[in-house]
């Protein structure tokens, strides 16, 4: 009896309740505590089990409703066939089929319900073979027996499957309803067979259900997946009721197929008529704002999605933190996690996967610390966030460590968790494991094929291209991103002929159109010098962006046409491009090659008002600029007003002072860095090292480029050799230096050579001087600025036989010189001079003006020792015509 009173208390509500419990004949009344058992008649027995079974039901709770069915055997009671299917219901609400098939089977007599729940009750499990097995034992079929087939075989993946079982109701001629026709379409639209959806449209509306809400909303998120949203705004317009579903179904189609802005007049609409928002609305919305990186409108949302009470909503939630992720404000996207009552594990994997995308992979990693300390598991998308986390911190060891949790788990053979396992290696410029991994890899997508593309051109390796033909022999089609590493790599690799083929195959292909595949081949034929075939496809995209604009920029000024670059700037802002860092980056370098400061200035102004000054390539590119153009006091307030400063920023502010000569303020600098704690590079060594040699510091550039290799592991390059062979020259070791030079662990190139043979004139030492200059011409015989060095060498020293053998010799071999070129700009107007140049407007003035200050020079003692005149003399008995130095 106190089990008995138990289960009732266990069904009772708060109030009064009344059971009637045929089995024990009493009649009990919970009501304060107190109970009454009156005798009870036999008919109740049919109401009052199916009414405990229900209610058990309802609370899906197995074990009262297993005692309550022994009670049932036990009293003897003989249940009709409504009892037993309420028990049927109950042991397939609580997920046990085994008891369901038990009492099925001892049933007497069975009605459609009968089979219909068992059928449902397998179809929902998966088992599918047994739910078509009952099926076709069935006596009778109705509606519902279909429709439980037609949802277990959509419900496991099988959409074939489910229409050829609606396919064959219309054959059978079996009774179909709304229901019938959404799980048909659904599984259209998984297909995305869109023909097949025209006739199931056809079909709805013969039958008179292209009326029916439920069917109408259902075609209209068929022909959203099947890529026809034409068809499916069209459709949903012309519905004549609509409901939230329909709404949410047209808004969702609009963004699955990218037309972000329709989606959110549509939801303008959807407000302004009053209907309801649902989390799935909300859910699409955000993923509008979180595609256009619309941060205002977002937040708007966010406060709406506050207002209606969704605030503690995971899904609402979730989307609006993804939104914000999307959005850059990584700030904000954290706040609404930690806000989130109930983290699922989709709002970890949005705040992971935003982290990394936003290049903050230390958070991303530790928000992955947190997930698997939480019990939530993971899955493949935590993973590739986890792994792009890996990518942009370069974190090599921790992506070592995803990678066994990844094999641990079995996820590694996903696909989407290989490519980025892929990409991570690649980033950590491990190509041989991304290699091994590819080559592990069950099936590859096309993703998988640019990843490995991708990992090789990153990483300057020539395999770039075999993998692109091997993706060709795989029949694998190229998309946007195969091109796009591939003509990265033929750019990086100079590979012209490579790229012109792949240039042809994307015209066969129909991609020479796309933007992306567009700005790669301007890139590929700017840095293959190939800039005016460059200049044609740009005029012959229809639609140009800021990346076309940016491509197209960088390689004019890539090939030092600052000037041309500067031009196509211009053209850009009158088509209305608005500008990027990277495209005031590129103009600030070509004003600091042209020396147009005030242009440079100008640039300033617009990054100032674009507030971009907390870029920190901008602001480097800035104290670069600045210094290139002689103005060293605004580049130094630049570099300290710098509110970032990376080892960019600190290289550029030491290279604009060792170029100036201010070779102490340069060393200062770099001690600065040091106590700062920026790990300097090549380029910084550079730099000082030139300091050095400006200033005379031959001990100090010893030490420095020892300390190179001693505390940073950087081994000097040439570029660092030649400085120390500048060093070890201007205080006058020319021997050491020639000997560095020879003991060097490559060969030296013309750079080296000529810094020598410079610091020779200085010092006037001839046998160096004509060592230096026979490698020179060895590896450069048509080097005009050889043979004039070594003819001022000879000048300075008096040995004018020699210095007529080399005119002699220069000519001979037809080499020319290049006349010497300068510039200025005055009043927004470039003008150009050249040696001996009369065609400028003023060139007699000029002449005037040099000639006064070429007597200034000899009065002060400041000219130059070399004697003209009888350089002058020998060249007319050579009879040489080429100039030896600028006049």
């Amino acid at each position: 009896m106190a089990y008995y009173l138990w289960l009732i208390r266990f069904l009772s509500k708060p109030q009064c309740k009344t059971f009637l419990i045929a089995s024990f004949s009493t009649f009990t009344t919970l009501k304060e505590g107190k109970t009454t058992a009156p005798a009870i008649t036999t008919k109740p027995k049919t109401i009052t089990f199916s009414r405990i079974f229900q209610e058990l039901t309802h609370h899906r709770a197995q074990n009262p409703g297993k005692q309550a069915h022994a009670r049932l055997i036990v009293s003897g009671f003989k249940p009709t066939i409504f009892v037993s299917n309420c028990l049927i219901q109950l042991y397939i609400k609580c997920s046990n089929l085994k008891s369901a098939l038990k009492v099925f089977d001892k049933m007497p007599q069975r009605d459609v319900v009968s089979w219909n729940a068992l059928i449902f009750g397998y179809a929902a499990r998966g088992e599918m073979g047994i739910a078509r097995t009952l099926f076709e034992a069935m006596p009778e079929r109705d509606v519902i027996s279909w429709n439980s087939l037609l949802s277990g075989y959509l419900l496991v993946g099988d959409c074939a499957k489910a229409i050829d079982v609606f396919v064959e109701m219309g054959r059978l001629s079996a009774m179909v309803d709304n229901r019938s026709f959404a799980v048909a379409l659904k599984a259209c639209s998984i297909l995305e067979d869109g023909d097949f959806g025209v006739q199931l449209h056809c079909f709805a509306m013969k039958m008179g259900f292209d009326k029916d809400v439920v069917t109408g909303s259902a075609l209209v998120d068929m022909y959203a997946k099947c890529k026809k949203l034409d068809d499916s705004v069209s459709l949903f317009n012309r519905m004549s009721e609509r409901n939230w579903v329909s709404w949410n179904t047209v808004i969702a189609g609009c963004v699955q197929n990218y037309k972000f802005i329709e989606a959110l007049k549509l939801f303008k609409i959807m407000q302004k008529i009053g209907v309801g928002v649902s989390q799935s609305t909300y859910a699409s919305i955000l993923r509008s704002c979180a595609a256009l990186s619309n941060l205002k409108l977002g937040t708007q949302l966010h406060a709406h999605a506050l207002k209606t009470d969704f605030e503690m909503d995971v899904i609402v939630g979730t989307a609006t933190l993804d939104m914000y992720a999307k959005c850059n404000n990584m700030s904000d996207a954290q706040k609404v996690f930690n806000s989130l009552p109930n983290r699922g594990l989709q709002s970890y994997n949005a705040i992971i996967v935003g982290y990394a995308q936003n290049g903050q992979g230390v958070e991303a990693l530790q928000l992955f610390r947190l997930l698997q300390k939480s019990g939530l598991g993971f899955n493949e998308i935590t993973l590739s966030g986890a792994f792009s986390a890996c990518a942009v911190i370069a974190g090599y060891l921790e992506g070592l460590q995803v990678h066994g949790l990844a094999i641990k788990s079995n996820l590694w053979s996903n696909i989407c968790v290989a490519n980025s396992i892929l990409d991570m290696y690649g980033k950590c410029q491990d190509v041989i494991e991304a290699c091994h991994v590819f080559d592990e890899m069950e099936r590859r997508d096309a993703v998988s094929w640019n990843a490995i593309i991708a990992v090789q051109a990153q990483n300057g390796n020539e395999e770039t291209l075999f993998c692109f033909i091997s993706m060709l022999h795989a029949i694998m089609e190229p998309d946007e991103f195969t091109y796009g590493s591939v003509l990265k790599a033929c750019a990086g690799q100079q590979a012209l002929n490579y790229g012109m083929q792949i240039h042809s195959r994307i015209i066969k292909s129909g991609m020479g159109s796309n933007l992306f595949v567009g700005s790669a081949l301007i890139d590929m034929y700017c840095k293959c010098g190939m800039v005016e075939e460059a200049k044609k496809i740009l005029n012959r995209t229809e639609e140009r962006d800021v990346v076309s604009w940016n491509a197209i920029i960088s390689g004019f000024s890539g090939a030092k046409r600052s000037e041309d670059a500067q031009k196509f700037f211009s053209y850009m802002l009158k088509m209305g491009v608005k500008p990027d860092g990277f495209t005031y980056a590129t103009l600030l370098d070509t004003c600091g090659n042209l020396a147009t400061v005030g242009l440079g200035m100008q640039l300033h102004a617009q990054i100032i008002k674009q507030e971009m000054l907390s870029d920190v390539y901008i602001s480097s590119t800035l104290v670069d600029m600045y210094s290139k153009c002689g103005n060293v006091q605004d580049s130094q307030i630049m570099f300290e007003k710098s509110p970032k400063r990376d080892f960019v920023t600190w290289n550029a502010m030491i290279c604009g002072y060792a170029h100036h000569g201010l070779g102490e303020e340069a060393l200062k600098v770099f001690e600065n860095m040091e106590l700062e704690n920026v790990k300097p590079n090549h380029a910084t060594f550079i730099s000082v090292l030139r300091a050095c040699a400006h200033i005379g510091l031959v001990e100090k550039g010893l030490h420095y480029f020892n300390v190179m290799l001693s505390d940073y592991s950087l081994h000097p390059q040439l570029e660092h050799y030649s400085c120390m062979v500048d060093i070890l020259g201007r205080s006058g070791q020319l021997n050491k230096a020639l000997k560095l030079i020879q003991e060097m662990p490559f060969e030296a190139d013309d750079v080296i050579w000529r810094t020598l043979l410079s610091i020779c004139k200085i010092h006037g030492n001839i046998e160096v001087a004509e060592e230096a200059a026979s490698s020179l011409l060895q590896l450069d015989p048509q080097d005009s600025s050889t043979y004039i060095l070594l003819s001022n060498i000879y000048a300075d020293a008096g040995m004018w036989d020699k210095l007529s053998y080399t005119r002699r010799l220069m000519r001979q071999n037809k080499v020319r010189k290049e006349p010497g070129c300068s510039w200025i700009d005055v009043n927004d107007k470039v003008h150009t001079f050249l040696v001996r140049d009369k065609d400028h407007p003023k060139c007699e003035e000029i002449y005037e003006k040099l000639g006064l200050l070429i007597g200034e020079m000899k009065w002060c003692g400041c000219a130059s020792d070399v004697n003209y005149e009888k350089i002058e003399e020998h060249e007319s008995q050579d009879g040489s015509s080429s100039c030896v130095c600028n006049p």
